[in-house]
């Protein structure tokens, strides 16, 4: 289901009729980090996480990552809960094998860029990615969860959304107050446009922790986008983030479909999908992540528009993953 609009506006009746579960919900957070039993890894253990619940940009994150550490030359493995997906237990996420309904749709995505993980248990998955070859782990999720000690800790946050109204579930957005997860956070990841990282600080301040920033920017992949009609849809956190860039590659979404987040793809919806595009004149079009969980008979009708991270300065980065190694 979507959040609901007061999330994301100043505090006002119903964000104070439900602060009462916003603390007992915070309290529990609290109790389990504080009885948690870490296991300590022999390799160092990213974790990419929020403080929000729902989309924040983890997935780009996590694949920018990824790419970084190949980069310096390790080999780093993902580890991820998998969430909407079958699996239970352990298990290495195989593309050929493998569909979005076993294993989720961010793990399959994630496959394509670094060997990935899916453990409802992420020590174990941690563990058998060790045993595997990683050199390091990166923990999509999990900044709230107490099984895994982690040696660096990145909190990403969207810039136009900040931390909503700083309430906690269900009272506002988040899983725990700001400045408690803030203070195990080592860095913290901001994305959007210059505009929207401006009222970001402005309306949150400056973390105690090293602050980057970053942008979603989508891949060139030769397509000239420029006048296409397009039917736009996206099972995402933020939806209408993935129409925004749509619209910046000069395509003309003549409709969009927002989606619930890791919404099913189903043949009568997507047969739907597609008969309103035909009688539009428009192409198919969707995210990277919507992509895994197309029916295998609409994989080639609809195009996807891949989108990758960019961070404006690296160097505090750099420097936090280079005590680790």
């Amino acid at each position: 289901m979507q959040p609901p609009h007061f999330w994301h506006r100043p505090p006002g009746l119903w964000s104070t009729l439900l602060a009462p579960l916003g603390a007992l919900y915070a309290a529990g957070t609290a109790r389990r980090l504080a009885k948690g039993t870490l296991l300590r890894l022999s390799v160092p253990v990213i974790c990419v996480g929020n403080i929000n619940a729902g989309g924040t940009g983890k997935t780009p994150t996590v694949i920018a990552l990824a790419q970084r550490l190949q980069d310096m030359g390790h080999t780093p493995h993902i580890v991820s809960r998998g969430y909407g997906g079958s699996v239970t237990a352990a298990v290495q996420v195989d593309e050929r094998s493998h569909r979005a309904a076993n294993v989720g749709d961010e793990p399959m995505l994630l496959a394509a860029f670094a060997p990935t993980w899916v453990s409802p248990d992420r020590a174990e998955g941690a563990q058998l990615a060790v045993q595997n070859g990683a050199d390091v782990i990166i923990l999509d999720d999990g900044f709230q969860n107490p099984g895994l000690h982690k040696d660096l800790s990145m909190v990403v946050v969207d810039a136009a959304r900040g931390f909503g109204n700083g309430k906690v579930l269900p009272a506002g957005p988040l899983r725990e107050p700001v400045a408690t997860g803030l203070a195990r956070a080592d860095l913290l990841l901001c994305i959007g446009p210059k505009k929207a990282q401006s009222h970001f600080t402005e309306a949150w301040g400056q973390p105690s922790c090293p602050h980057l920033k970053g942008r979603l920017a989508p891949l060139q992949t030769g397509m000239d986008w420029q006048g296409s009609r397009v039917l736009a849809f996206a099972g995402i956190g933020h939806p209408q983030k993935f129409f925004a860039t749509v619209q910046e590659l000069g395509a003309e979404i003549v409709k969009s479909e927002a989606l619930e987040d890791h919404q099913p793809l189903s043949q009568a919806l997507m047969a739907r999908l597609e008969n309103e595009a035909k009688l539009l004149d428009a192409q198919l079009v969707t995210t990277e992540k919507d992509a895994t969980r197309l029916p295998d008979d609409f994989r080639a009708k609809v195009l996807a528009v891949p989108v990758r991270l960019e961070i404006e300065d690296w160097s505090a980065l750099d420097k936090a993953l280079s005590k680790l190694f």
